[in-house]
């Protein structure tokens, strides 16, 4: 059978890790070792680790004194402790689902050049009824490494949970851990090195985990804060940290810069856009939204959201969700001038 060791970090989560634990353990045709790090979390989860190491021998317990940050605790798993075949790194709030870490590991087994696989995580809202797994049949999708990173670029955007990543252990500690600068970005970085080195696995037809949405997820503060600016700003740290890596096998990574630049500062005028549209211009910060598109290096003039941003900020926040449609078509008007004026100049006119 193949072989799985599950890092499980936990910071205050006391009364969910019994649940995620369970989880991996559950799961048949794989022999799983389970390490719990408590990450001093002063709760109480230090003493629920323990209980868990007593009462069965795959799972392990580390405590932690003082708290060490997650991205340490991450690599403290991954890179010193883990030897098994595969790795699986899952947050004490989120779960596996059935026969998740068999059907992943029977993508890898046969697809020798897929260096992780991944699948569908269902987001629980955990206010509201948990969610049914979707069960039965399944099947893989196997990516080319670098088609599925250029992807990644062209959308700017993060769609791999960590709850359904299982990796090859060699090749997880031969890319190195976690990168503390990246924060809540960590694991974008780390798919997308990965993917610099071997192909992408898909689990197909079924879900592979579940990932809690509640007021304590270590991203609320990036994506809730500063119109969530924060977040665009290291998710570009994480896609350009890898182009620095990679260019020896990316011959188009100033292209891919350009790509990945050219889609945030699209993303977050919109999201300004959209705070206008909302009534929520007045309060929320636009202007550190506005003042990353500028920093990305790219002219954002000719960008349909920037011409719209310009119309709503003539309009007024007051007015703008009432003239919405209004606004919509003076941009249409804008743009057609602007391609105009473009068309002459490119023909001398």
């Amino acid at each position: 059978m193949p072989s799985v060791d599950v890092v499980i970090p936990c910071y205050r989560y006391r009364t969910l890790l019994p649940d995620a634990v369970r989880s991996v353990l559950d799961q048949e045709r794989v022999d799983v070792r389970v390490l719990v790090i408590d990450d001093a979390s002063g709760d109480g989860s230090a003493d629920v680790a323990r209980e868990l190491a007593a009462s069965d021998p795959r799972v392990e317990a580390v405590v932690h004194g003082t708290n060490m940050g997650h991205v340490a605790t991450f690599n403290e798993g991954i890179l010193d402790w883990a030897t098994a075949e595969y790795t699986l790194l899952i947050s004490a709030d989120d779960m596996l689902s059935p026969g998740a870490l068999a059907r992943a590991t029977a993508v890898l087994d046969s697809h020798p050049k897929v260096g992780f696989v991944y699948g569908n995580a269902l987001r629980w809202n955990t206010e509201e009824p948990a969610p049914t797994y979707r069960t039965g049949a399944w099947s893989p999708v196997v990516h080319d490494g670098l088609g599925w990173l250029r992807g990644r670029f062209a959308a700017a955007s993060n769609p791999v949970l960590s709850p359904t990543v299982v990796a090859r252990t060699a090749l997880q500690q031969l890319v190195g851990g976690y990168d503390a600068r990246m924060l809540h970005t960590s694991d974008l970085e780390m798919w997308l090195k990965l993917a610099l080195h071997g192909d992408v696995g898909y689990v197909s037809g079924v879900d592979q985990g579940l990932y809690r949405v509640h007021g304590s997820n270590m991203s609320s503060a990036y994506y809730d804060s500063d119109s969530g600016v924060r977040d665009f700003e290291m998710r570009l740290l994480a896609f350009s940290a890898v182009l620095d890596r990679g260019r020896d096998v990316l011959p188009d990574a100033d292209e891919l810069s350009r790509t990945v630049r050219r889609t945030l500062a699209k993303e977050a005028l919109l999201r300004v856009n959209r705070g206008y549209d909302r009534g929520h211009a007045r309060t929320d910060p636009g202007d550190a939204l506005v003042e990353f598109a500028r920093r990305t290096d790219v002219d954002m003039t000719h960008f349909l959201e920037w011409h719209a941003l310009r119309v709503r900020q003539t309009i007024g926040a007051r007015f703008a969700p009432v003239l919405q449609p209004l606004v919509l078509t003076a941009v249409a008007r804008r743009m057609r001038q602007r391609r105009r004026q473009d068309r002459l100049t490119r023909e001398g006119i």
